[in-house]
């Protein structure tokens, strides 16, 4: 699977010449698993969101944002109405402000 997230957090990491095994540990987690994690294959822990933006200097709302894209991506992607579907959604969430 594509993942916007993965990938942000792949360039952040590498911009700033950091290794997978220098990461991983303080997520709490070993190297493969964050790999698998910038590939798409698996999902970071919302909570573990904050510490990653520490380590990466990274905006914590843009690393929110695309781990949650990417996570109604998942869940829609092979629904025939999901653009509808998230049209409401939208439409909705901007009515509740």
């Amino acid at each position: 699977m594509e993942s916007k997230f993965g990938e942000r957090i792949r360039t952040l990491r590498e911009s700033q010449n950091l290794y997978l095994r220098q990461v991983a540990p303080l997520l709490e987690m070993d190297t493969a698993q964050l790999s698998k994690i910038e590939k798409g294959l698996r999902q970071l822990k919302k909570e573990q969101i904050p510490i990653l933006a520490k380590v990466l200097k990274a905006d914590q709302k843009e690393l929110e944002t695309l781990w949650l894209a990417d996570q109604l991506m998942q869940l829609v992607k092979d629904e025939p109405t999901a653009d509808e579907a998230l049209k409401t959604v939208s439409k909705n969430i901007k009515n509740r402000k």
